[in-house]
C-alpha cells in the first residue's frame, strides 16, 4: 500500500509541475498577460502536451528511477525526454501552422516557439529540481540518524585521499556518510598538476604525491587511502613505497575502477596486498559474447573446489546459468565451494557431483543425469616437485583423466568443452608441464572427429592459488623467517585468480574448436622481488627483520617460464590479452598408439619409465638446464642478501 500510495505521489507530483512549467511558459513569454486567444490555446492544449511529456519521460524509463538517489544519469534521461517532448511540440507546431485552413482548430496547436523553449527549461528543472530536492532531504534524515553514531565513533584518523578523480570523489562522498569508520579526510593528493589547489567535494587538492611527506607532517596525518580508478601496480608500488617512508600506513579500496553510480563500499577498505602491487589492467571481456556462451546453459566444472575451478564457479555463476554442476573429488571442499555458492546465489540450481575424473563410470553418471552445454575442466594434479616424485600419477589424473572427461563430452554431444592448461606445457622440462601438453594433443586431435567444440587455455602462476609461492612466503613471514626463493634469478608470470577465470571463459566463448589459446601474461616478476615485497607489506625490513634464503632450483622447474612454442605462430585474436599459438593437431591414430603405450608405462614400478614414455609423446619435451651454484655469504648461515638493484627493482 505505501509503495502504491509512494508511486501515485510522485506521478502527481511530475504532472504538476509540468503543468505548472507551461503555465509559467505562457505567462513569461507575453510578460505575465498573454492575449486571449494564447490564454484559450494554452487552455486546450494543456493536457495533451502535458501527457504527451510525461509519456516522454516513461519512455525513457525516469519515473522508475528512485528519487532518493537521482544524480547525473537520471538528470540526463530527464533532459533527453524533455528534449524528445519540445521537439515533437515544436513538430506539431510547425505542422498546425500549415493546416490552419483547413480547419479552425488547428489555430490553437500552433503554440509559439518561445513557449515550447520556455517550457522546456522550467520543466527540466522542476522534474530535476523536485528529485534532487527529495535526495538533499533524504541525505539530511540520514545525517541526523547518524547523530548517534557518530557521537560514539571512535576518534578520526586525519587521512589523505590520493586520487582526486571520479573514484576518489565517490570514497570522499562516502566516507562524509560514515563517521563511525573514523576516518577524517584532510584533502587530496593529485599528480594532475591543474587540480592542485582546487577544492573537490569539500577538500583541497593539497600536492602531489611527491609532496606527500611535508603535507602529512604539517597536517599530523599517519594515513593515506589510495582512491585512484585503474592504479596499476607500478602506481601502487611507488605511493606505497612513499609512504613507507615517511611512516604513513597505506590503504586501497579494492576495485573502486567498477565504482557505478557514485556508490563505494567502504567496508572492503584494507591494507594494499601484493595483488595490488603487481596489479594489472582490469579485463574488459565481450560482456555479450560471454554471456551468449553461458547463459541459460547448463555448465559442469570439474577441480570446482580448486583455486581455479572455484573462481571459475563464481564468474559463471554471475552470469545466470541453467544450472551449475560442480564436480570435484574432495569431500571436504566440495562442500565449502557449495555453500559458498548456495549462500551466494539462492536463485542458481547448484549441484554438487563428487567424482574422480578418472572414473569414467561415474562421468558418464554425471554427464547422463546432468546433460552439461558446457564443461570447463580445471581438474589437474599441478605441483611441479611432487608431480617429479609421482610422475605415474601426475600422468593418471592429467592425462587420461582429461581423456576421460573429453570422451564423455564427446559421449554425450556437450556444445563446448575448455580445459584448463598452463605456460609449463611449453618446451616442458617437468613431469607436470609434459602432462599438461599430452593432455592439449589429445582434446586437439578429439576436436577433429567430434561434433563437440574442444577448446585449450594456457596460461602461467596465480595469485594466490593453493600451494603457490604468496601463501607459501607468507606462512614463512609468519614463523619469523626466513623467507625461502629456489634462485636469485628465478622469472614467473603471474596474474589474479579472478583475471585468469574471465579470460578462461572470454577465450572459450571466442573458439570455434581445436584452438590453444594463450593469455597475456605481462611482464615476469622476479620471485625474490615478490618476497622483498611481501616482507615489507608485512611491516618488516628486508634482510634485518626476516632474511631470505636462497635454496636452490627445485626438479622440473626452469628459470624462465615460456607461453608459446617456436613452431607456434602467436596470432592475434579479437581480444587483445588472448593470443591464439594453435598447433598442427596431431593425427588421431597416432595420439591413440601414444596414450596406450603412455598408460602401459604408468602400470610399470619406476619412474624412469614413465619419463621415457612421456619423451616419446612431447618430443619437445627437455631436461631442465642444470643451475649453476648459488654464490652465499660467507657467513654459517646460509641466508644471502637480495642485490641493491632487486630491491630498488621491488621498491620501485
Amino acid at each position: 500500500m505505501r509503495r502504491i500510495l509512494t508511486r501515485t505521489s510522485q506521478v502527481l507530483a511530475d504532472l504538476t509541475v509540468l503543468s505548472l512549467a507551461y503555465l509559467f511558459a505562457f505567462l513569461l513569454r507575453f510578460e505575465g498577460w498573454p492575449p486571449f486567444s494564447m490564454f484559450k490555446s494554452w487552455l486546450l492544449t494543456w493536457p495533451y502536451v502535458v501527457g504527451f511529456q510525461y509519456l516522454a519521460l516513461a519512455a525513457r524509463g525516469v519515473p522508475r528511477f528512485a528519487w532518493s538517489y537521482v544524480g547525473l544519469r537520471e538528470v540526463r534521461r530527464i533532459a533527453s525526454a524533455l528534449t524528445i517532448a519540445a521537439v515533437g511540440l515544436a513538430g506539431v507546431r510547425i505542422a498546425s501552422s500549415r493546416l490552419w485552413s483547413v480547419h479552425y482548430f488547428f489555430e490553437y496547436a500552433v503554440i509559439p516557439f518561445g513557449v515550447i523553449g520556455i517550457d522546456f527549461m522550467l520543466a527540466l528543472l522542476g522534474t530535476a529540481g523536485i528529485r534532487v530536492a527529495r535526495r538533499v532531504q533524504t541525505e539530511r534524515s540520514a545525517m541526523l540518524a547518524a547523530a548517534p553514531r557518530r557521537s560514539r565513533a571512535p576518534a578520526a584518523q586525519a587521512t589523505l585521499l590520493i586520487g582526486a578523480g571520479q573514484a576518489g570523489v565517490s570514497v570522499a562522498r562516502e566516507i562524509a556518510k560514515h563517521a563511525e569508520l573514523g576516518i577524517s579526510p584532510v584533502g587530496f593528493i593529485d599528480d594532475d598538476t591543474l587540480k592542485v589547489g582546487m577544492v573537490v567535494e569539500g577538500l583541497p587538492v593539497l600536492g602531489t604525491t611527491d609532496k606527500i611527506g611535508g603535507i602529512a607532517l604539517a597536517l599530523g596525518v599517519k594515513q593515506a587511502i589510495i582512491t585512484i580508478a585503474r592504479a596499476d601496480g607500478k602506481q601502487i608500488r611507488r605511493i606505497q613505497q612513499i609512504c613507507a617512508d615517511q611512516d604513513i600506513a597505506v590503504k586501497i579500496v579494492p576495485g573502486v575502477h567498477e565504482i557505478l553510480d557514485g556508490k563505494v563500499n567502504l567496508s572492503r577498505i584494507r591494507e594494499v596486498s601484493i595483488e595490488d602491487l603487481l596489479g594489472r589492467e582490469a579485463v574488459q571481456l565481450e560482456t555479450d559474447l560471454v554471456e551468449r556462451f553461458v547463459r541459460g546453459r547448463c555448465v559442469l566444472v570439474t577441480g570446482a573446489g580448486g583455486s581455479i575451478g572455484s573462481e571459475l564457479c563464481r564468474q559463471v555463476a554471475l552470469l545466470a546459468p541453467e544450472r551449475l554442476v560442480l564436480v570435484e573429488r574432495s569431500e571436504y571442499h566440495l562442500f565449502l565451494i557449495h555453500q559458498e555458492l548456495l549462500e551466494a546465489f539462492p536463485s542458481l540450481p547448484i549441484v554438487p557431483a563428487m567424482c574422480d575424473v578418472c572414473d569414467g563410470e561415474r562421468l558418464d553418471a554425471v554427464f547422463t543425469e546432468q546433460a552439461p552445454h558446457v564443461v570447463i575442466h580445471a581438474a589437474a594434479h599441478k605441483h611441479v616437485p611432487m608431480m617429479e616424485w609421482n610422475p605415474g600419477e601426475a600422468v593418471k589424473n592429467n592425462v587420461f583423466g582429461t581423456k576421460a572427461v573429453a570422451d564423455a563430452a564427446d559421449r554425450h554431444r556437450v556444445d563446448a568443452f575448455v580445459l584448463i592448461s598452463t605456460d609449463k606445457a611449453v618446451n616442458p622440462s617437468s613431469v607436470m608441464g609434459a602432462t599438461k601438453r599430452v593432455a592439449e594433443m589429445y582434446v586437439q586431435a578429439l576436436s577433429q572427429r567430434s561434433s563437440t567444440k574442444y577448446v585449450a587455455v594456457r596460461f602461467g602462476n596465480v595469485l594466490g592459488s593453493a600451494g603457490s609461492v604468496i601463501p607459501t612466503f607468507k606462512a614463512q613471514i609468519a614463523k619469523g623467517g626466513p623467507v625461502m626463493v629456489t634462485h636469485p634469478e628465478m622469472k614467473r608470470y603471474f596474474m589474479t585468480i579472478p583475471e585468469a577465470s574471465q579470460l578462461v571463459l572470454q577465450a572459450a566463448a571466442m573458439g570455434h574448436g581445436g584452438e590453444i589459446y594463450v593469455l597475456d601474461m605481462g611482464e615476469p616478476v622476479k620471485i625474490v622481488d615478490l618476497a622483498c615485497d611481501l616482507i615489507r607489506l608485512s611491516g618488516f625490513v628486508v634482510d634485518e627483520d626476516i632474511r631470505i634464503q636462497f635454496s636452490g632450483v627445485r626438479p622440473g622447474e626452469k628459470l624462465f617460464e615460456e607461453l608459446g612454442f617456436d613452431a607456434e605462430k602467436m596470432r592475434k585474436t579479437r581480444h587483445s590479452k588472448i593470443f591464439d599459438g594453435t598447433m598442427v593437431a596431431r593425427d588421431w591414430d597416432e595420439i591413440s598408439r601414444a596414450l596406450s603405450q603412455l598408460r602401459a608405462a604408468t602400470r610399470e614400478p619406476t619412474s624412469d619409465v614413465v619419463r621415457a614414455a612421456l619423451r616419446a609423446v612431447v618430443p619437445e619435451m627437455v631436461r631442465a638446464e642444470p643451475i649453476g651454484p648459488i654464490v652465499r655469504e660467507p657467513a654459517a648461515e646460509a641466508a644471502v642478501r637480495p642485490r641493491a638493484a632487486d630491491v630498488a627493482g621491488a621498491a620501485g
